[in-house]
């Protein structure tokens, strides 16, 4: 390629640390929808013959066909993805070959391969992503009645239903969507046609490709175009903050599945054993869900650090753009599969769970919400004065329903045996009505608007 400005061929390592074509021939697909979508067009504005543009059109349908089948050979001589594809054209048309690269560059090229491959995956992710919430949805449907204790501090707090925490997982997965869905609007214009950096003097139709390729309109700025990697970034960061929300349920997955807890039994086909302790059933799956997390921001990382002082308008640095999106892709993928099959899969041990509940003065909440109620005491009084019950009930070593009510007057006259009806845990989760608790029906009517949503 470079033969007439060069009168030697690059040395070993330069090949080597130059060509990029060992990762991004996984652009292949997007590379051949943009060539095709980039000969109809110069076609349409006379600018290649009709003639010469079936000839390409038919070449790279043939390429698409031998990559599909057989996969992309890596050249290093022949550097990138577009290269190779362009030398096996021209092995099969000739020179005419030569005539699908006018008024484009590289730089535009893979700048619209590159977007076409991001929003694939974004696309991807969301499909992943839906069947992730419905798994959810069906197993938060499963269990709106079913108490567990809540937490804050890892301590148990006030109870709650497992439908309800099952539903907040599923409002972290509903933002990560958004957040991708905002990537895809934000990254869908298309660079086609500003060519190396200031555009072409050839009569193209921008407007054409970017229709063809689906996208809402092309970039408005040549040198942006080329050297804006905002995308992938954004792509990175969607990415990201999904990775940390998979990491957090992974992480409560693990905590629940410990003998201390015992709030879930593995399935089998998300679990693994150990080499030397017959009895465990470790949640490797969601370990590594967590730990992949780690290696998912590195690579938004990566990505930022090779952008943050690269000046307009494109440099070679920016070759670097694509294995942290390959591999942050991937992870992620494999992550929402997995977390997926654990969450369809799992045994929730509601027994343990109620029994931890009543286990851990969750009801403390509701003692004091009744003596502001019924006894008119302001709530700062009415918390000590539940303080001083959870204590006798510890002294005890007695729950809070199960505390004799003589004890209870003891500590506030103005407590009587109506109390009884709030402190069961039953009666807690019940009473959480305001729109976003934990009663049952509002679980369930979360649980209806979702599904509707997502139909």
């Amino acid at each position: 390629m470079w033969g007439g400005r060069f009168a030697e061929g690059p040395a070993a390592v330069m090949r080597e640390i130059n060509a990029s074509i060992p990762f991004d021939k996984r652009l292949w697909a997007q590379d051949i929808r943009a060539s095709k979508a980039h000969v109809a067009m110069l076609a349409a504005q006379a600018i290649v013959s009709p003639d010469d543009a079936k000839a390409i059109s038919d070449g790279l349908d043939q390429i698409a066909e031998e990559y599909e089948a057989n996969g992309v050979p890596v050249d290093l001589a022949l550097e990138d993805i577009h290269m190779a594809t362009e030398a096996r054209l021209a092995e099969l048309i000739g020179p005419t070959a030569g005539r699908l690269h006018t008024a484009r560059s590289r730089n535009d090229q893979v700048a619209t391969d590159f977007r076409i491959w991001v929003r694939d995956a974004i696309d991807a992710v969301e499909a992943g992503l839906i069947g992730l919430q419905r798994a959810l949805l069906a197993r938060a449907e499963e269990n709106a009645d079913a108490v567990m204790p809540g937490f804050t501090h890892l301590q148990s707090a006030q109870p709650v239903t497992l439908g309800h925490h099952l539903m907040a997982w599923f409002e972290m997965i509903r933002r990560d969507r958004g957040r991708f869905v905002d990537a895809r609007a934000r990254m869908n214009e298309c660079p086609l046609g500003a060519a190396a950096l200031a555009g072409t003097g050839f009569p193209i139709d921008r407007h054409a490709t970017a229709k063809a390729l689906g996208f809402d309109k092309p970039t408005d700025n040549s040198l942006d175009s080329v050297s804006d990697r905002d995308f992938a970034i954004d792509y990175l960061m969607a990415a990201s903050q999904c990775a940390l929300h998979l990491s957090r349920m992974s992480e409560e997955i693990v905590i629940w599945a410990s003998q201390p807890f015992g709030f879930v039994a593995l399935p089998d086909q998300w679990s693994t054993g150990s080499s030397i302790m017959p009895q465990k059933r470790n949640p490797d799956a969601v370990e590594l869900v967590r730990g992949h997390a780690g290696r998912i921001t590195g690579c938004l990382n990566a990505l930022m650090m090779t952008m943050k002082g690269l000046p307009l308008a494109y440099s070679k640095d920016m070759q670097d753009d694509k294995p942290p999106v390959f591999e942050a892709h991937d992870l992620l993928a494999l992550s929402i599969a997995a977390m997926t099959g654990m969450v369809e899969s799992v045994t929730f041990r509601t027994d343990r769970m109620r029994a931890l509940a009543e286990s851990g003065f969750a009801t403390a909440t509701d003692l004091a919400d009744w003596l502001v109620r019924e006894a008119g005491l302001p709530f700062r009084e009415a918390h000590h004065v539940t303080g001083r019950a959870v204590k006798r009930a510890e002294e005890l070593g007695l729950t809070l329903a199960a505390v004799p009510l003589s004890d209870l007057q003891a500590i506030h006259a103005s407590i009587d045996d109506r109390v009884f009806s709030v402190l069961t845990v039953d009666a807690s989760v019940a009473s959480r009505i305001s729109h976003g608790g934990t009663a049952p029906a509002q679980v369930r009517a979360r649980i209806a608007e979702a599904k509707e949503v997502l139909r």
